[in-house]
């Protein structure tokens, strides 16, 4: 028994006395998550900050004696909590248990980062400063007296190459050596006004006894920065009385100081100024990289250069959607071909007609349905990813902030926007970038606008219907930036209105530009692409599944035997097919599906929509790819059409006006994103009430516009 219990012991997390919690922190782009996974054997484990949406990863490891527990905290650029980011990293350095802190810090851009760096000073918590990209540093001539640094700031400072792996045991022996010491006190120094104050406060703690959680001198520091923790903490105490007045005062002194009444700017300038000077002391350059104008700043002056830096940015977009959507189709080919033939294999096995129906019509179908865009889906992250990996995103984000302040929006705005062509889902997903959560809102209320690569069969089926070849081309173009212009629109009418408000300052860290490596283009790549798997697979499986159902039930026995003999009678087969299809018709419209679409044709009468298309918008709530066969079910054509199907485009153009096509896809473009991808917005919203927001404005808007371009095109006389 003994050895049965042993044997069952968890072999990751084993609970022994000699555990260290380490919190990961720096600021963006710095490599950390390179880091995080340069630590050998290292078991990742990826999840979600409690109440918010942004991940956390924590990395387990044994070290000689000890066991690691490091929890990768989201970047962020100050010890505040302005954006969801810094939100999350200041709760858990405040309110969480942990051992240590490794702040990471980029060694060619060392003054930014000791921002952080400075504030992290001032908590009571051993600290170790690992130096990543010392290789990278060196080659730009830049040598960091490492040692020297560690005497001036009073903490451990060790340089590291997450990229190249070295220096990785010695960070892990430092932060053991520190965990196991005595702490020491970092040597944070202010300017003689600010530490004149600290002064006053710290002697007067030390007079009337103060027990103090951490060191006198960083209970002064906080409550001369106005620190709402130990405000609430010393309020209660009955010293408070004789303390707030010698606090006001000092305060007001720094603000004379400084000559300013925002006390953020005023230690702002003090981080600054204590950053600058230890970088004097510990930084120096070779002659060649003083005088010598650095790589990324010869990419910069063409890529961001102000007359050209656009259509640069425009061809490179567009050369990621032709691979997108032209590459992408040769794997999709294989897949359709694929899930065709399990679907016949799995059909012939199963003798009962309704349990084979929905195991090939409804979860295969559904399964393949979401399968099938996977190759488009990865082609556009591993775009998304080498733009991001390389630098150039952030100077994208630089170009278009101008043009996108226009519209209440943000440059970083693009990024979730032009990932909404490839799929919703991860749009949602990736709005996370935005700066605080009434921008963040705003580009997930817009991302609908922008149409997603399951509306495109859609597009083509229409524009060959009503267009020639040489034109329909084109056409597709027009509807996709037409989606996108109406987006941009949109964007500035919520703003003016529901997301009212003074826009915040747009700051965004121009990094260096790096050649990306294939493990992070492949962790990257691999773990959003599994995410969209998991997440809108089930979803639009079970839709789907929905789906079947409404539209196969209930059977009306009296119509099947009547057009089973007339199928029986038949001499041709063009005439059994057309029975068939009739047969098919009438099922439809005596489904619930059918039912429903007759019940909501009055509302869709006005927009120049009948039951039938009324149908097929319905069915598209679930999931945009079942458009097109609901239509060739509803025009007798059979439910195994295919997209470039001459005979389909003739009975669109045949039974649907033109003006009512351009209603229809007005629909399309703006209405309600299917299920899964509904379910995605409503957990990156943050609430069920914004589903049902987004649903009220994505079907007025769509109505009104598609309204207006109905009557509009028929005032033209199509």
């Amino acid at each position: 028994m003994s050895n049965e219990r042993e044997e069952e012991r968890p072999k990751v997390c084993p609970i022994i006395a000699n555990h260290i919690k380490v919190a990961l922190v720096g600021q963006p782009n710095v490599g950390k998550s390179m880091l995080i996974n340069s630590v050998s054997n290292a078991h990742l484990h990826v999840g979600n900050f409690s109440g918010v949406t942004v991940d956390k990863t924590e990395v387990l490891f044994d070290y000689k004696e000890y066991h690691f527990t490091v929890v990768d905290l989201p970047g962020t650029y100050a010890f505040t909590d302005f954006t969801i980011e810094e939100r999350v990293t200041h709760q858990y350095l405040c309110n969480e248990d942990y051992d240590l802190i490794i702040n990471v810090v980029d060694s060619t851009n060392l003054e930014k980062n000791l921002q952080l760096t400075s504030e992290l000073l001032t908590m009571n918590k051993k600290m170790v400063i690992a130096l990543n990209m010392s290789d990278e540093a060196a080659k730009e001539g830049i040598e960091i007296d490492e040692k020297y640094m560690s005497e001036l700031l009073g903490v451990p400072c060790v340089k590291v190459s997450a990229a190249a792996k070295t220096g990785i045991e010695e960070l892990i022996d430092t932060v053991t050596r520190v965990y196991a010491s005595p702490k020491v006190e970092p040597k944070l120094i202010f300017s003689e006004a600010v530490e004149e104050e600290i002064e006053k406060i710290v002697a007067f703690l030390q007079k009337h006894h103060y027990d103090a959680n951490n060191s006198y001198r960083n209970v002064a520091i906080n409550l001369l920065q106005n620190k709402e923790k130990t405000y609430k903490r010393i309020s209660q105490k009955a010293i408070w009385t004789e303390l707030q007045p010698l606090v006001v005062e000092a305060i007001h002194h720094i603000e004379l100081h400084h000559n300013t009444d925002d006390l953020k700017e005023a230690f702002a300038e003090e981080y600054a100024a204590f950053n600058r000077g230890v970088v004097a002391e510990v930084v120096s350059y070779t002659k060649e990289v003083v005088e010598k104008k650095t790589l990324t700043e010869k990419i910069d002056s063409i890529l961001i250069h102000p007359l050209y830096g656009i259509p640069i940015f425009l061809f490179l977009m567009w050369g990621l959607f032709q691979l997108t959507f032209v590459l992408g189709a040769l794997p999709m080919e294989w897949i359709d071909g694929f899930f065709s033939w399990f679907g016949s294999v799995v059909g012939s096995t199963i003798s009962n007609d309704e349990i084979r129906s929905l195991v090939v019509d409804g979860l295969i179908s559904g399964v393949g349905a979401v399968i099938l865009f996977t190759p488009n889906i990865i082609i556009l992250f591993i775009g998304i990813a080498l733009l991001e990996t390389t630098g150039y995103m952030s100077r994208v984000a630089f170009l278009l902030d101008g043009f996108f302040h226009k519209f209440g929006l943000h440059g970083q705005s693009f990024i979730p926007l032009v990932t909404g062509f490839g799929c919703s889902i991860p749009a949602y997903m990736s709005a996370r970038i935005l700066k605080n959560d009434r921008d963040r809102l705003l580009t997930l209320f817009i991302i609908s606008f922008m149409s997603c690569g399951a509306r495109l069969p859609v597009y083509v089926l229409f524009s060959g219907a009503f267009f020639s070849e040489a034109v329909a081309g084109n056409v597709l173009f027009g509807i996709y930036i037409t989606g996108a212009v109406m987006g941009l629109v949109a964007a500035k009418v919520l703003k003016m209105t529901a997301f009212k408000g003074v826009d915040e300052p747009f700051v965004m860290e121009m990094p260096k530009y790096r050649l990306p490596t294939l493990p992070l283009l492949f962790h990257t790549v691999w773990g959003e692409t599994k995410m969209y798997l998991k997440k809108a697979g089930t979803f639009i499986a079970g839709a789907t599944v929905l789906i079947w159902f409404l539209s196969n039930y209930p059977h009306n026995e009296a119509v099947e035997k009547e057009y089973a003999a007339k199928i029986e009678m038949a001499t041709t087969q063009e005439a059994k097919r057309s029975l068939d299809n009739e047969l098919g018709k009438k099922e439809l419209e005596a489904s619930y599906l059918g039912r429903i679409g007759k019940l909501s044709e009055p509302l869709f009468l006005p927009l120049g929509l009948d039951w039938k298309m009324a149908v097929a918008l319905e069915a598209g709530i679930a999931a945009k790819e079942v458009i097109v066969s609901t239509l060739g079910v509803l025009y007798s054509l059979g439910d195994d059409v295919d997209v470039k199907s001459h005979s389909l485009k003739a009975a669109i153009a045949k039974n649907i006006p033109f003006a009512s096509a351009v209603s229809f896809i007005i629909v399309i473009m703006v209405y309600l994103p299917c299920f899964a991808a509904s379910i995605v917005f409503t957990r990156e919203a943050g609430g069920i009430k914004y589903f049902f927001y987004l649903l009220i404005f994505t079907s007025v808007t769509a109505y009104i516009l598609a309204f207006l371009g109905y009557h509009i095109t028929l005032l033209l006389g199509y």
